[in-house]
């Protein structure tokens, strides 16, 4: 099947490189492009692509807001794979919230475009190593930033409410130590095998299935499973969502 593409971007000469780099490879089509996030929603609902190439930084509607309706109103397809520079770390966090499927940085080569392309319209999610490690500083600053006191430290602390629960504080120590954290382990992580734990940690660690697969010394079809039963526990979109909780929720530690 063709993956139908949609290349958004407010530099046309970016969206025609895009477009000629994507069309070039048979099994691809760019089917529209569109300069704003504004734009992009109707184009969506107009063209249905696969895949939507989402830059971040547009004037009106930004790729972030755009990303979040296009999730919101058509759930997981089209896919949307975000191009980005890295000048904002924080984008790249809310970007993941908003539900996109995968990161390229823009200065990727186009076989790494095509490829993030075919990997995010089969259903799976795209994190590189790079993008990893910008996912884990701005979980641990999140973290950090949760943790700081304030003048009503002598306060309760109050339920967190749905919107702000993922921003919890990772503890000190992993959650298979939780005994030791005053924080009780999430009921939803705690309902994982030890197998299942083992996976979410590797993932953290932006393994792919075949790395994980070797580590764990079982095929790559018993790793696709514990992934799927992973995510579908603890509630989570895809592998890069999985790799925001393990690291909001102290499964691996920043910089272990």
């Amino acid at each position: 099947m063709t993956i139908r593409v949609l290349v958004v971007d407010d530099q046309a000469l970016v969206r025609g490189g895009f477009r000629t780099i994507l069309d070039s490879e048979p099994g691809i089509e760019v089917v529209g492009e569109a300069a704003d996030g504004a734009a992009a929603i109707a184009a969506v609902t107009a063209l249905d692509p696969d895949v939507v190439c989402m830059d971040v930084q547009m004037p009106g509607v930004d790729g972030l807001t755009a990303t979040r309706r296009i999730v919101a109103e058509h759930g997981d397809r089209p896919a949307v794979l975000v191009l980005t520079t890295f000048n904002r770390e924080d984008y790249l966090f809310q970007a993941l919230e908003a539900g996109a499927s995968g990161f390229l940085l823009k200065n990727s080569s186009p076989e790494q475009l095509i490829d993030a392309v075919q990997v995010v319209a089969r259903g799976d999610a795209l994190l590189s190593p790079d993008v990893t490690r910008k996912v884990i500083q701005a979980a641990a600053a999140r973290g950090a930033t949760a943790t700081q006191p304030t003048d009503a430290a002598s306060t309760a602390p109050s339920e967190p409410s749905a919107s702000t629960a993922s921003a919890r504080p990772a503890p000190t120590a992993p959650a298979r130590h939780a005994a030791s954290d005053a924080r009780p382990v999430p009921p939803e992580l705690a309902s994982l095998t030890e197998r299942e734990r083992e996976v979410l940690e590797l993932l953290a660690e932006g393994r792919s299935n075949a790395e994980i697969a070797s580590r764990l010394w079982v095929g790559e079809a018993t790793v696709k499973t514990h992934v799927s039963k992973v995510l579908q526990k603890l509630g989570l979109r895809d592998r890069v969502h999985a790799v925001v909780y393990a690291y909001e929720h102290g499964v691996v530690q920043p910089g272990a």
